[in-house]
């Protein structure tokens, strides 16, 4: 209990340390550091104070990207994290969000131990909490990210067959594809217009029109984008486009529906599940009373 007390005790101090330093009253910068900001050039390379968040933070980057890399994958979730903060448009890199979640789980068995001591529970109890408490904060943070990506995912293809009529209702009408790609970036206001003004925006620095939507086809792991963007691939060799991608369309929202009708189906067949359970309980306690009263009656 003392030892905890104490490992509690010097958390603490840390982490008052590094907040407080962050407040102009506690910090004591140098002329240099209080002047870099203003120096043409010199906003990314000013130089830290030996004990800051910033400075704490760059150091535990790389130790909190492996150990949650490697949480991840003991969890099962093998997917790269870049690629699905990428899909979600984060604007944060892989380090700053294992960072995130480390700082998340030491915050929480702080607490949680601090807690523990304050109650008196009994140190085997206190050392379950301790060590279920940063679990539960890791898995909360990437269930976090994992939701959102399953979303972008799911309304990337809700809205596929609009857009790709439009592409090909543009194609038809003798926008070449780049431009129809950029109206339909500007005029959209959906997950997918998102990600067609990155395409676009990739275009603009260089990249070629192909290598940028398969660079989106991947980032965004559906598979009826990648059977798009293999049909628009097809641009400068297709005489007509706009047909093809326009019957691809028809099929992509027929594939829509289905889906929709799936899970109409089960949202319905859920439906009847509480409705079964309260039908079943009473029914189960009146046939245990006579079965009990029988038991009694041999006994």
């Amino acid at each position: 209990m003392i030892r905890l007390l104490a490992g509690a005790s010097i958390l603490l101090f840390v982490g008052a340390t590094l907040i407080l330093s962050e407040f102009r009253l506690f910090k004591n910068q140098s002329l240099t550091a209080r002047v870099s900001p203003y120096l043409p050039g010199e906003r990314s390379t000013r130089s830290r104070e030996l004990l800051s968040l910033e400075s704490f933070g760059d150091l535990l980057r790389p130790l909190s990207e492996a150990i949650g890399g490697i949480a991840a994958r003991v969890f099962g979730i093998s997917e790269e994290l870049p690629r699905r903060l990428r899909r979600v448009h984060w604007e944060i890199d892989a380090s700053e969000f294992r960072l995130r979640q480390v700082g998340w789980a030491i915050g929480s068995a702080t607490f949680v131990a601090l807690v523990g001591i304050a109650l008196g529970l009994p140190g085997g109890v206190l050392l379950m909490f301790v060590v279920a408490a940063p679990l539960l904060a890791f898995l909360i943070v990437e269930q976090q990210l994992a939701t959102a990506s399953d979303r972008w995912k799911e309304r990337t293809f809700q809205e596929l067959p609009v857009i790709a009529e439009q592409i090909a209702m543009l194609l038809g009408s003798g926008y070449s594809l780049g431009a129809a790609l950029q109206r339909v970036s500007t005029r959209g206001s959906g997950v997918i217009a998102q990600d067609l003004q990155v395409v676009v925006n990739r275009i603009r620095q260089g990249s070629g029109e192909q290598a940028a939507l398969r660079e989106w086809a991947d980032i965004v792991d559906v598979e009826a984008v990648g059977r798009i963007v293999s049909i628009l691939s097809l641009n400068k060799e297709a005489g007509d486009l706009g047909s093809m991608v326009a019957t691809e369309a028809r099929t992509i929202r027929s594939e829509a529906h289905r889906s929709l009708l799936e899970s109409i189906e089960k949202k319905n067949q859920q439906v009847w599940v509480p409705v079964t359970l309260a039908a079943l309980i009473p029914g189960v306690i009146l046939m245990m009373i006579p079965f009990a009263t029988a038991l009694s009656a041999f006994g």
